[in-house]
């Protein structure tokens, strides 16, 4: 006679709900702050959606990356969406992915300098830090030393990044959003509110389920105003 062995236990035949794993996992990496994004107030300021009136209950990095869903609503983050978003901006973060102005080096006070760099005909010395589809003339960010000089040229332009978002107008202009001109050759990208938001949409005549509805509806009232 053969004996059956009995089945082996795997995750799918314990006992608790599988949904429950995560609350084991590991706490993910604690991203280091950035020099346009030193602290969790400014962090909150940047995503906008009213998370910076949340700043008091958030005082720290760590808090601000540490925290679970649960924690922060009972800390009185309201409603879920918010929760949300700013779950989903913490994992954007910490994987790298930022807003305009978040992989700059050269910041001081919230405000970051940019500049154009001319790269000359024949000049193949580009820098690691430009794209191989770059012309004749790009916006870097400069540290203050270089806010006045004469031209940014190749040669002075060495390491430093370009600034993704902005582009050249005309000759030596900047353009681009949250951009202001500042005293020399330099604009300013200075941290505001909402500077990385995503916008929520907007629900146009009642949304997607209803508006056949709202729009006969309002057809019947305009027609039947009509006749009266």
């Amino acid at each position: 006679m053969f004996s059956l062995k009995p089945p082996k236990r795997t995750l799918l035949s314990l006992p608790f709900p599988h949904r429950k794993l995560h609350n084991n996992l590991p706490l993910p990496k604690l991203p280091p702050p950035t020099p346009f994004v030193p602290d969790a107030a400014t962090f909150l300021t940047l995503i906008g959606r009213a998370l910076p009136k949340h700043a008091s209950k958030l005082p720290d990095w760590t808090t601000l990356f540490s925290l679970t869903s649960s924690q922060l609503r009972d800390l009185g983050i309201e409603p879920a969406r918010t929760r949300r978003y700013l779950l989903r901006w913490r994992e954007r973060f910490r994987s790298g992915e930022v807003g305009i102005g978040g992989d700059l080096a050269h910041v001081k006070d919230g405000v970051a300098l940019a500049r154009v760099v001319e790269r000359h005909l024949g000049d193949q010395r580009l820098p690691q830090t430009y794209p191989e589809c770059v012309a004749h003339r790009t916006v870097v960010n400069v540290p203050v030393e270089l806010k006045e000089v004469g031209p940014l040229t190749l040669a002075r332009a060495q390491g430093l990044v370009r600034v993704k978002g902005l582009r050249v107008k005309g000759r030596s202009g900047v353009m681009g959003s949250y951009v202001s001109q500042a005293k020399g050759a330099a604009v300013e990208l200075r941290v505001t509110e909402g500077m990385w938001e995503q916008k929520r949409g907007r629900k146009l005549d009642g949304g997607e389920r209803r508006r056949a509805e709202v729009r006969s509806k309002r057809a019947a009232e305009q027609r039947k105003a009509a006749r009266a």
